[in-house]
């Protein structure tokens, strides 16, 4: 009995000592991946600094690159007096979001490298920081208000109506799949008024009611063609689905609703021919508008204003484009 107890204590020391040596392999095993670890580790924190200084300069390069694509700056210079109130507003959102942009950036590349996993580093943690709450609470909340307010400054600078004894050129737009009906005043420089019940494709597209007799001197152009320097209001509506009135370098932009009149005032500040000329002095205006006939005009020499439909209103949405012209008065 006694040299069974001894026999089996021989074994089990024996499984011990074995265990043991497995126990040490796989110790060292393990310490060995834990280096490849940090190895790896540290090299994925570099290289997202390396990510952060190029992204940086890529962001900072197309900026610089497409600058003159931007609105408010070279060829897309605003041709409206409310235009450059409008780009401001973007300049200074641009302006903020991009210092946060680059700020956020740094602090989120730097801190997953600054505080990347190492060997006797322990994180600290904390519930409650009155200190950060206060920091990303009260300065967003000045900067949005800041924003805000002076959105609201321009928007309602923008959008005023008419005086009742200002000067101004009244027209009408109603938008339908897929065109624009124009319709400008007579001599008399009044609208007549319209009635849905009224139209007839084949003699009376906008319902004009015909015992009001401001309507007999209004026509319909195939062209829109505007003073310089005189404000216009436009009438804007829609016969079908929603449009929308858009004239890109007047910053104008409003939906056109079917039942629901809508309008906006601007006040052209360059001519056709005006806006032309600035063009000239970039290269890529300095191209043939035919890129297949070398001896066809200049692009800026080509260059016409728009109103386009920028709602998607269908199949036919592209064909909503017509030539806009700003001329002189006497012209």
């Amino acid at each position: 009995m006694i040299g069974l107890v001894a026999i089996l204590i021989v074994v089990l020391l024996a499984v011990i000592v074995v265990q043991i040596g497995r126990v040490s392999e796989l110790a060292a095993k393990i310490r060995g991946e834990r280096e490849v670890y940090l190895q790896k580790n540290n090299r994925t924190a570099f290289f997202l600094l390396v990510f952060l200084v190029g992204f940086l300069i890529f962001c900072v390069y197309s900026g610089y690159l497409y600058k003159d694509r931007m609105l408010g700056y070279g060829p897309h210079a605003a041709a409206s007096a409310h235009g450059g109130s409008l780009d401001s507003i973007f300049n200074i959102t641009l302006v903020i979001t991009g210092i946060v942009f680059v700020l956020t950036h740094i602090a989120l590349f730097w801190f997953s490298y600054k505080y990347r996993e190492e060997t006797g580093r322990k994180a600290l943690f904390f519930a409650h920081s009155t200190k950060l709450e206060v920091f990303w609470t009260v300065i967003p909340a000045f900067v949005l208000t800041f924003l805000v307010i002076r959105g609201l400054n321009v928007w309602n600078m923008v959008m005023a109506d008419v005086g009742e004894d200002e000067d101004y050129i009244e027209i009408e737009a109603t938008g339908y799949q897929f065109a624009w009906d124009i319709r400008y005043p007579g001599p008399d420089g009044k609208l007549g008024t319209r009635d849905f019940r009224q139209i007839d494709p084949g003699g009376n597209p906008l319902g004009q009611v015909w015992t009001d007799s401001k309507n007999i001197d209004d026509f319909l152009p195939d062209k829109i063609v505007l003073p310089v320097d005189e404000k216009v209001r436009v009438r804007i509506t829609a016969k079908d689905v929603l449009h929308n009135f858009y004239l890109p370098h007047f910053r104008v932009k409003m939906d056109a609703v079917p039942g629901l009149p809508t309008y906006f005032i601007f006040t052209p500040t360059k001519t056709t021919a005006e806006y032309r000329q600035g063009l000239k002095d970039y290269p890529e205006w300095q191209e043939p508008a035919d890129p297949d006939d070398p001896e066809s005009k200049m692009r800026w020499e080509e260059f016409q204003y728009e109103l386009a439909c920028a709602e998607l209103c269908g199949k036919g949405h592209y064909s909503m484009r017509r030539i806009v012209e700003i001329v002189e008065r006497d012209e």
